[in-house]
């Protein structure tokens, strides 16, 4: 039964495109202009600018190499053993969802539940991120029944207090231009969040901060991990990290289950658990 429920979320049928593609297209061509250096180093005889050229263009094309891993493998894999921990019959946001990778990814594990995504759909930090784009890709995923896009800014949004079970964005927070911005963005995350619900933030830079913003905020149950090399943009210097957090109940506390043992959490699982094994999202490209 557990093999015919494995996701293999490597394989999709959306489209997806590329993080900041500007940044891989530098990186590609860095590598070129280091191999004809080289050419023209051992043309003119200087075997020792060559050599040195040459070692450059190899690092210069591994670090795109991994860039082009993670924005279209690596990153999947990893959100799918995220998500693992989605029961079926939660409220999602997502924050900055772009083209749905992970938007979709959660709506595929969704029964019940629902998938929210918002955006302001900017072509800068992802190509081709436009509405019709994700509309496109929940239909070819066929999700498009428990999927939800609103045009908006995640500083500002549109939802009521403790809406939402499930709080995730990859990427996306640290497009904010200002800290005050990516504060607010926090606290608009932590204000819609239902009491207990969780959430999980991917960025490669100011996760510390959003941390102090939650603990700030009274949150306890929180903390930072690195996602390790399948989720490196060029390398382990532009690494990337989860900070995941569960929103005290009600009463101000963590609720404990039955048997006392960590915290009772209804719907999207314990906060520290392993994720759950990664499932099928279906064939195609």
């Amino acid at each position: 039964m557990k093999s015919i429920l494995r996701y293999n979320v490597c394989v999709r049928r959306g489209s997806y495109g590329f993080d900041a593609p500007w940044a891989l297209a530098g990186l590609f061509f860095g590598a070129v202009v280091q191999l004809a250096l080289v050419a023209v180093s051992f043309a003119f005889d200087v075997p020792a600018a060559g050599i040195a050229f040459l070692l450059g263009a190899l690092y210069t094309l591994a670090s795109a190499g991994s860039y082009l891993y993670t924005t279209r493998r690596g990153k999947f894999a990893v959100w799918g053993e995220e998500l693992g921990r989605i029961e079926g019959d939660e409220q999602v946001l997502d924050l900055g969802c772009g083209r749905g990778m992970v938007l979709l990814l959660a709506a595929r594990r969704l029964r019940g539940g629902r998938a929210t995504g918002i955006d302001l759909w900017s072509g800068k930090d992802q190509s081709g991120n436009a509405e019709s784009v994700t509309r496109a890709n929940a239909e070819a995923e066929g999700v498009s029944d428990r999927v939800n896009l609103v045009t908006g800014d995640m500083r500002e949004l549109p939802f009521e207090d403790g809406r939402f079970d499930l709080i995730v964005s990859s990427l996306a927070i640290h497009n904010i231009p200002t800290a005050e911005g990516r504060d607010q963005a926090v606290k608009e995350a932590h204000r819609v969040l239902r009491p207990g619900g969780l959430m999980l933030i991917a960025d490669f830079r100011h996760t510390s901060c959003y941390e102090d913003v939650l603990r700030g905020l009274g949150v306890v149950d929180v903390r930072r991990r690195d996602l390790g090399w399948r989720f490196w943009y060029g390398g382990p210097w532009f690494k990337s990290e989860m900070l995941e957090a569960r929103k005290p109940g009600s009463n101000g506390v963590e609720a404990r289950s039955a048997d006392g043992e960590g915290a009772a959490v209804p719907k999207v699982g314990r906060l520290h658990q392993d994720a759950a094994p990664v499932k099928d999202v279906g064939d195609g490209a």
